[in-house]
């Protein structure tokens, strides 16, 4: 009776449990870990520059490359720092692609924080590694140490026969 008891009670630990940790998961991302400190190179077809808030707006075919790492979107603002000390922040909208090393991961939006090294990705992420995909509503990669978590209904296709 006592392990009939025991087994009602972690009965739904477990599986509750099981339902959280399919809500995130933590990953590696790139081979190499990427360098924040590195300058910025931005191409597009065309750039606004707001003079009000020091903000450059680059449109069409945006492609941003810091050391290894590649972004690509339709339109990328850069903020600024105040008095112009540097890049705070580059957003990235419509169509993003992030590129480390042999991994890729594509998603509506994305903001990147200069000094922080972090990435957010948000609105329909995959993530591609070799044969392995996963798919997630968020993911926030870590450049400087080369790791990424996904969160928000997580979802793969495992192959038994370790095809993944």
């Amino acid at each position: 009776m006592y392990y009939f008891r025991a087994l009602i009670f972690c009965l739904p630990l477990a599986l509750f449990s099981g339902l959280a940790t399919a809500q995130s998961a933590s990953i590696a991302f790139g081979t190499i870990k990427a360098d924040p400190s590195l300058p910025v190179e931005v191409t597009s077809d065309t750039l606004e520059v707001n003079q009000t808030d020091g903000s450059a707006q680059f449109l069409g075919n945006v492609l941003v490359i810091q050391g290894v790492m590649r972004l690509s979107a339709d339109k990328v603002v850069v903020s600024y720092k105040p008095e112009q000390k540097g890049i705070d922040q580059l957003e990235a909208i419509g169509n993003v692609i992030l590129v480390n090393g042999p991994d890729a991961a594509e998603a509506e939006h994305a903001e990147y924080t200069i000094d922080s090294g972090t990435i957010v990705m948000s609105g329909n992420v995959l993530l591609s590694q070799g044969n392995s995909t996963l798919a997630s509503n968020q993911m926030v990669v870590n450049l400087k140490d080369g790791t990424a978590q996904m969160s928000g209904r997580v979802k793969t296709i495992l192959n038994p026969d370790g095809g993944n």
